[in-house]
């Protein structure tokens, strides 16, 4: 590594030299994309520090050699409660697991900061009065009251771990305005070093924090963990995007339309698993916060990451939002001197292709009914939902029937939106946007707008900075009226945390088949998500939202009908409800007040006080209590001994059932929903057998602390729909050879008690959407062996292989329906052992009525640690073989 030095404040900071390295290599530093640049500092700084890292490693990065993995190691790691109390809850019991062998339990610890936001589980049980906000923390609490504890207790078990309660505000956002600091300074060997803010989340929009210039992207809990532990984040070499960003965004679009108009373009250019990273003309117009959005959406557009490098933009949104001067000075400095600066937002580095991008394409926008990248104009809504009504399920409709609107309904007809929520990191950590929403509800109030009775309305800021400036703007009133009351801070109704509906509004749905929907600020629609009554989601900028729950329906035309009536009786169109530019930038000082954030993030968190009023239990181990339903003790580390897990899935995929059949675009959602935990599946019943009311089940999400919930819950949504029962949504398939109907779950243990392994078929981009490491967990516990897919999300595939599930792929332009499979066939695979070791092709023999089909898959094994990982049975059992006393380790390298 080459050393260098810079001086700061009278001081000599020392740093790894990108130029340098990069010119040893034969390389100029002016042709590497800006992500490359730091991960190049990464591989060099690390192999200063004795880990295990080689010059191959670094030559593999630079795009030579035959290796193509990269040893990383994060600087930090941040997680939701989502996703974070899972994380922990795996390493308790890797604790509990290795007091068992003798082991020093100690040495399971967070070896990297981790900072742990609470902002996943808040939902929306009251709504619509200034009341809202306290209620629904006091609920929030009381139902997560044991949950909260096991944090308290991982908070005092692990020494680097930092618990924001709940109140705080939504991970993403609490991250860029508070959390993420660029560039780090750390004393190291008593010199001090200087090394780039490099981030791992378990939540797939970490992203966000790359519109501040943080490197940094989604995980899921698994791989978290194993960083946390102080492991090696081996991650394949990445294709990097250049996406020249030109135009710029014109009115009455917003930063949202941009984001929705990049989100489409990028998933149709097929970016999956690729770095993104932004260049162009548009790019010194953009501010932090409106870079922020578009990264945020990188899950959508299917990037690992949505890099805008360091520049002014980024010393001014850390000025802005209260970071010291001295800092400040210490990013720009540091920055400049080891090439991490971009002065000219032209210059284009030598990228593996470049996507153009002109903003001013932009118009105002939804995205839906069930995907992100489903981009229409505003025009275009009304008659694509019409389409979609009574198209049947299979053709990608709704398969209603036709239904007259009725005035007397508490909610009249197809198309009437039940829920209007301004919400999600996305979108409330911009304050245009958010302004704007506040002008538009203002201009309805003063005109004698209301929402009608039958559109549940909230909000829910990403931070409490939102509610600060909406009031020194005097517009936070005029948002109450409409109903958008402050409910609390968190993702709620992006989550899926939507709470419940009227009761009338519910009956009204189920009664007569309606097809209703609902209009947030979001980022995720995906079906069933954002509650399970809602059929048509669909996402756009906070203006949009609230003109949406004034016209209480979806398909309106906006350019020809009314949004409604003043109280005179005069027709109240969009246009005139929509603020100026000139509007908006009038009031955005009142949210750069660097003051303000100083007063939000200086002062305890709406929570604190009951946070710390809660007991907890102490010590360096967790007492499982075996009574509890929300907290057991994972099987993850059980029966592992003797055996070999490479043998063990070759002769458990000798004979292979479908135990389902999947389209494109299967999400983590559909395979492991995050929501409401409906009576009549069998999660449901699991908990109402244990003796648990249905008011207490608490959402999949707070019980992802018990696997036998969880287990239950995989492919439990009830909008997926099984290719094996194409009439059917819902968690059901087909057990073969009899043919029988019964739930997915009940399906899995009829094979499991046969001895047959259990297989999933998927289309293209499987595993889309979120981080959730239990669409894998769920998987495996489920007796998954393989699943052969199209092509693959990046963060599901990888989280298939941290938990032992081999991911294999058809040949291009093959798939099970070109091949012909039914699903009803059974299956056998030859040349596992080989796959695992080099990555050869799997042979899969699929005999049936109709015959045999035979045909090659390919293992997405991308790195030879991967490989590792499916030898070793999982990412949790090779993480408790370095802890073994037999290993002859204590545990993991820091």
């Amino acid at each position: 590594m080459t050393q260098q030095e810079f001086q700061w404040m009278g001081r000599t900071i020392r740093y790894a030299g990108v130029a340098e390295a990069a010119q040893a290599a034969g390389r100029s530093v002016s042709s590497l994309p800006y992500v490359h640049r730091i991960l190049l500092e990464n591989l060099c700084r690390s192999q200063r520090a004795g880990r295990p890292v080689g010059e191959r490693d670094i030559a593999a990065l630079l795009g030579e050699g035959e290796t193509a993995e990269l040893p990383l190691f994060v600087s930090r790691v941040i997680l939701p409660d989502s996703s974070g109390l899972p994380a922990l809850q795996d390493l308790a019991a890797l604790r509990s697991a290795v007091d068992r062998v003798g082991g020093n339990v100690t040495a399971v610890d967070a070896l990297v900061p981790v900072d742990l936001v609470v902002d996943h589980s808040l939902q929306v049980d009251f709504w619509g009065d200034a009341a809202a906000e306290e209620r629904n923390l006091a609920r929030e609490l009381e139902r997560n009251a044991e949950r909260y504890r096991f944090l308290k207790w991982a908070q005092q078990a692990f020494r680097r771990l930092r618990i924001h309660p709940p109140g705080t505000g939504i991970i993403h956002q609490v991250n860029i305005e508070s959390i993420a600091s660029v560039v780090v300074l750390e004393t190291l060997d008593g010199k001090e070093w200087a090394f780039p803010d490099f981030v791992i989340g378990g939540d797939s929009h970490t992203p966000m924090v790359n519109g501040l210039g943080v490197l940094g992207w989604g995980v899921g809990g698994i791989d978290a963990e194993a960083a946390m532990l102080g492991q090696a984040y081996i991650f394949p070499r990445p294709q990097v995007v250049g996406v020249r960003l030109s135009g710029r965004i014109r009115p009455p679009a917003m930063t949202t339309d941009a984001a929705l108009l990049v989100t489409q373009k990028l998933r149709a250019a097929g970016v999956t698993g690729c770095m993104v990273e932004y260049f162009g003309p548009a790019i010194p117009h953009l501010t932090v916060a409106e870079r922020a959005t578009i990264a945020n959406m990188a899950p959508e557009y299917g990037a690992t990451c949505g890099f805008f490098p360091v520049d002014e933009q980024s010393l001014a949104y850390l000025r802005q939002t209260g970071r010291e001067e001295d800092h400040i000075g210490l990013v720009e400095a540091y920055c400049k001197a080891n090439h991490l600066w971009r002065a000219d937002a032209e210059e284009c580095p030598a990228y593996d292709r470049i996507v153009e991008i002109d903003l001013s394409e932009a118009e105002p926008s939804l995205a839906g009914p069930r995907r992100p990248q489903d981009r229409m104009t505003l025009a275009g809504v009304a008659e694509d939902f019409r389409a979609k009504l009574t198209l049947p399920l299979s053709q990608g409709g709704f398969g209603a029937d036709a239904v007259e609107p009725d005035p007397a309904e508490a909610l009249p007809g197809h198309g009437s939106i039940a829920l209007a929520a301004i919400t999600s990191c996305t979108n409330t950590s911009n304050p245009a946007v958010m302004m704007a929403a506040g002008l538009v509800a203002r201009r309805a109030v003063e005109r004698g707008l209301t929402v009608p009775a039958w559109v549940k309305t909230s909000m829910a800021p990403g931070s409490r900075v939102v509610t600060r400036y909406l009031e020194k703007a005097g517009l936070l009133p005029f948002l109450e009226t409409l109903g958008f009351n402050i409910i609390g801070y968190g993702c709620t109704t992006c989550g899926g945390k939507s709470g419940p509906l009227p009761q009338d509004v519910a009956n009204a749905i189920e009664r007569r088949g309606l097809v209703a929907a609902a209009v947030l600020s979001g980022n995720r629609n995906f079906e069933g998500r954002i509650h399970k009554l809602i059929r048509a989601n669909y996402i756009g900028a906070p203006p949009l939202v609230v003109l949406y729950a004034l016209a209480g329906r979806v398909d309106i035309d906006f350019d020809r009908e009314p949004v409604g009536l003043s109280a005179d009786g005069t027709p109240i169109h969009a246009r005139d409800l929509l603020p100026t530019p000139e509007e908006i930038e009038a009031l955005l000082p009142q949210a750069r007040d660097r003051d303000l954030f100083a007063a939000v993030y200086g002062r305890e968190a709406a929570g604190a006080a009951a946070w710390e009023a809660l007991e907890a239990p102490a010590g360096a181990l967790f007492p499982w209590d075996r009574s509890s339903h929300y907290l057991v003790e994972p099987p993850f580390f059980e029966g592992a001994a003797g055996r070999d897990p490479v043998a063990d899935l070759a002769e458990g995929l000798s004979k292979a059932r479908v135990l389902a059949a999947f389209g494109d675009s299967l999400t983590t959602d559909h395979i492991s929903p995050s929501g409401e935990i409906p009576l009549d599946t069998p999660a449901g019943r699991y908990l109402a057998d244990a003796g648990i009311a249905q008011k207490d089940f608490n959402t999949y999400v707070g019980r992802r602390g018990n696997f036998e919930v969880m287990t239950r819950a995989t492919f439990a949504n009830i909008r997926i729909k099984n290719a094996l029962l194409p009439d059917v949504e819902g968690g059901f398939t087909r057990h073969f050879p009899d043919g029988e109907t019964m739930t997915i779950f009940d399906a899995a243990r009829a094979y499991r008690a046969e001895s047959a392994a259990a297989i999933i078929l998927g289309g293209k981009e499987y595993g889309t959407g979120s981080s959730r490491d239990w669409a894998a967990k769920g998987t495996a516990l489920l007796g998954i062996r393989a699943v052969i897919a199209e092509s693959y999300e990046r963060i599901h595939r990888a989280n298939l292989v941290g938990m032992g599930v081999l991911p294999l792929a058809f040949r291009a332009g093959e798939g099970w329906r070109q091949l012909g499979l039914t699903g009803g066939e059974l299956f056998s695979f030859a040349g596992i052992e080989e796959a695992v070791r080099t990555g050869a092709p799997v042979r899969v023999i699929a005999e049936g009525e109709g015959g045999t089909v035979e045909f090659e898959a390919v293992p997405q094994l991308l790195t030879e640690a991967e490989r590792a990982l499916i030898a070793s049975g999982g990412i949790l059992m090779h993480v408790l073989d370095a802890f073994s006393p037999a290993s002859g380790s204590n545990g993991m390298e820091e």
